[in-house]
């Protein structure tokens, strides 16, 4: 942070009343977006805004500040509804399943599973990236996973009007197991699961921006 002008605030955990007390990762992108001092800013998809959020009060003091270069890159990127939630569910939950703790894992990959069931109702394919994903991490931890599918069994169907909640506590638990999880590196994993989310939001966008632009050429 010692590169930081001294006009802008400092990253720092937690909720903050205004810029003088500091700013978490996602009051940071409301301020330099022009917006009303938020963390929860209409500029970013309301599951990236609770994962970088996460993420800042997760990562230690002393790495913290390695995130600001990350947060221009949340500003326009509002996601494109129910089913981004579910792919940036599905890219934490497959970070941290492998190495979180036995309880986690199970709830993790209850999560995964349900994810994937829903991706596959919205039409990607099993080679998709988060379905791809998805798979690898749960082929990691069989235990957890066929506890998970006995869960699921029993549990029945969801409310699809849960889901957002769904994912919002999957990334929540994500997060956590990560922070805690007994690895050396547990603040570069947290920055790279969500440099990779903003990767994944960001190509949302180009495909959104491609697909429009073919629609918009003449005809032969």
């Amino acid at each position: 942070m010692r590169t930081t002008p001294e006009l802008l605030p400092v990253l720092s955990r937690g909720k903050h009343r205004t810029p003088r007390r500091g700013a978490c990762f996602m009051e940071y992108a409301s301020y330099l977006a022009g917006e009303t001092w938020s963390d929860h800013p209409s500029c970013t998809d309301p599951a990236l805004a609770s994962l970088a959020r996460m993420v800042n009060d997760c990562t230690s003091d002393a790495a913290r500040g390695r995130l600001v270069t990350l947060i221009p890159s949340v500003i326009g990127l509002t996601g494109e509804g129910t089913i981004t939630g579910i792919r940036l569910a599905a890219r934490a939950a497959s970070a941290a399943l492998p190495i979180a703790n036995e309880g986690r894992q199970r709830a993790l990959a209850a999560g995964l599973l349900r994810s994937d069931e829903l991706l596959a109702g919205f039409g990607e394919s099993p080679s998709s990236a988060s379905r791809s994903l998805i798979r690898c991490a749960l082929d990691e931890t069989p235990g957890a996973s066929s506890w998970a599918a006995e869960f699921l069994t029993a549990a029945g169907a969801l409310n699809h009007r849960s889901i957002p909640l769904m994912c919002d506590a999957i990334i929540r638990t994500a997060v956590v197991g990560i922070a805690d999880a007994c690895v050396q590196d547990p603040d570069d994993r947290l920055r790279e699961l969500l440099s990779l989310a903003i990767e994944d939001c960001a190509g949302e966008v180009d495909v959104h921006i491609g697909t429009a632009h073919r629609e918009l050429q003449p005809t032969p």
